[in-house]
């Protein structure tokens, strides 16, 4: 039987030898990358001269570092700041867009240009939206009669221009997910809601919701693996000291700053082993969640 599992095992070896290039190239930029992270982690490292191994010093001296903390907090309520809006209006609009009879090619080409556009030319547009001086947005509050703000220079001016941004960029992403989600939907079901007298809040929480908990589940782990590694959006805004305060300096800037302008490297592992950990901890708390309620 084994020499019999074995042959039969080889007789496949044409195909073993068509995929190799795929699990080659995965081994030599996916998976010695992140061994080579994690053992770096455990040492002491400029980029130039030989390695020394330190042990659990890098992530000793993380958890005492405030300002790793800071950045950790950023990037949780950048993450908050930016989920929950760009969720809820991405699932409006796709059941706007559901219910839509004319140009609905349109509307879904112009809800994903800006995810196809380019990001640090959308950050150095917003930076110049919420600027000080000529800002449009303080222009437009100008015409109104209302005192203008120093959004890039005051933390919660920094948080909702680098927050602006990510819901202007992902609304329609999510948009579009939803919307194909809407419309696996058997039409069937809205037909015997709107016989019964259900009302549209009624239609929509009964029937709709349900049946969307699947794509809503991988709508909020997506947006958590992307929110919680959010970087070039801050970075060109208010730069790598992260603006007043730090506000604005994220897990992955203060990963970046680290490693490329401290020459850290060692340290800089650490970080990006805690960042993956956390993207880990807040996945597994958001598909509970989801994953629970819709067991229920």
């Amino acid at each position: 039987m084994t020499v019999q599992a074995g042959r039969g095992v080889w007789s496949y070896w044409r195909f073993y030898l068509a995929l190799s290039p795929f699990y080659l190239l995965f081994g030599v930029f996916g998976l010695y990358p992140v061994a080579s992270t994690i053992l770096l982690a455990f040492q002491k490292w400029d980029g130039f001269g030989p390695r020394q191994m330190v042990g659990l010093d890098n992530f000793r001296f993380l958890l005492a570092d405030s300002t790793f903390w800071l950045s950790l907090w950023n990037t949780v309520v950048l993450f908050v700041m930016s989920t929950v809006p760009t969720l809820s209006i991405a699932l409006v609009l796709a059941v706007m867009l559901h219910s839509a009879v004319r140009f609905k090619g349109v509307y879904r080409i112009a809800y994903f240009i800006p995810n196809i556009t380019s990001l640090v030319a959308m950050a150095i547009f917003f930076a110049a939206v919420f600027s000080t001086n000529f800002g449009l947005v303080n222009g437009v509050l100008r015409s109104l009669g209302l005192p203008t703000e120093d959004w890039l220079g005051q933390p919660w001016g920094i948080r909702i221009a680098i927050t602006t941004m990510i819901v202007w960029q992902w609304t329609g992403y999510n948009t579009i997910i939803y919307l194909a989600g809407l419309q696996a939907i058997p039409t069937e079901q809205y037909e015997a809601a709107k016989v019964d007298g259900a009302g549209p809040i009624r239609t929509f929480c009964s029937i709709t919701l349900p049946q969307l908990r699947p794509i809503v589940l991988f709508t909020v782990i997506l947006s958590t693996i992307g929110g919680l590694q959010t970087f070039t959006e801050p970075q060109v805004m208010v730069g790598n000291t992260g603006g007043p305060g730090q506000t604005g300096l994220t897990a992955v800037m203060y990963f970046y700053r680290s490693a490329f302008l401290e020459n850290d490297y060692g340290y800089a592992a650490a970080i990006a082993l805690s960042i993956f950990m956390l993207v880990l901890l807040f996945t597994a708390i958001n598909w509970r969640l989801v994953r629970g309620r819709a067991v229920r």
